[in-house]
């Protein structure tokens, strides 16, 4: 998807895009209002990059996106290059069924200190995905039955966290994945890498 770029302001804690307040998150996941906060540092995302670090990209991403695949290698290595950078890669399973197996078989690896690795394996498959496709790839890192076990173990938490991701893109304005905050901006579609070390640098500097 081409990319575009919005700004994030913050107003008396709430998240607004123009002029227009978010509303309130419903569902099995706890409500939640939708402020920065709350699409930078949910607890229940999985955290990879520097926990500590000073900026913050969030990626609304879906396994069977050919441009979030197409990114990911890249993304990585600007995250590990610069070192200071808290990246949330926030499943939005929103190509169907595969999609959906891939994400509960990556978050069910959390819990066994998988989800990096399971989450590369599954980047690095070809964008149309069976489950089946899925499976081999997750396999290649762990056990099915284990993720998918460790998965049920905390499925209130993690079809919470699904569900705030989905509520989150949606109400956001983004259309397809991928999709970003990188701190308070907005970026909709793939960034080569000069656009995301700008984006990285302009997020810095407004800190």
């Amino acid at each position: 998807m081409p990319l575009t770029r919005r700004r994030l302001f913050a107003t008396g804690g709430a998240m607004l895009l123009g002029t227009g307040a978010l509303g309130l998150l419903p569902g099995a996941g706890r409500a939640q209002e939708l402020t920065v906060e709350a699409v930078l540092r949910d607890p229940d995302a999985p955290v990879m990059g520097n926990p500590n670090g000073d900026v913050t990209i969030v990626e609304y991403f879906d396994y069977q996106c050919p441009f979030c695949k197409r990114m990911h290698p890249t993304l990585k290595d600007v995250v590990k290059d610069d070192g200071n950078v808290r990246l949330i890669l926030k499943d939005w399973p929103i190509f169907g069924a595969p999609s959906v197996r891939a994400s509960q078989l990556a978050l069910g690896a959390v819990s066994l200190d998988a989800y990096e690795e399971v989450t590369d394996a599954l980047m690095a498959t070809q964008a149309k995905l069976s489950n089946a496709d899925v499976e081999l790839a997750v396999g290649s890192v762990l056990k099915i039955d284990d993720a998918m076990e460790a998965y049920r173990a905390d499925r209130a938490k993690w079809d919470g966290l699904l569900e705030r991701n989905d509520h989150q893109a949606v109400s956001l304005g983004f259309r397809g994945t991928p999709a970003f905050a990188i701190e308070k901006t907005l970026y909709s579609g793939a960034l080569d890498r000069a656009t995301l070390e700008e984006a990285i640098r302009k997020a810095r500097a407004a800190s």
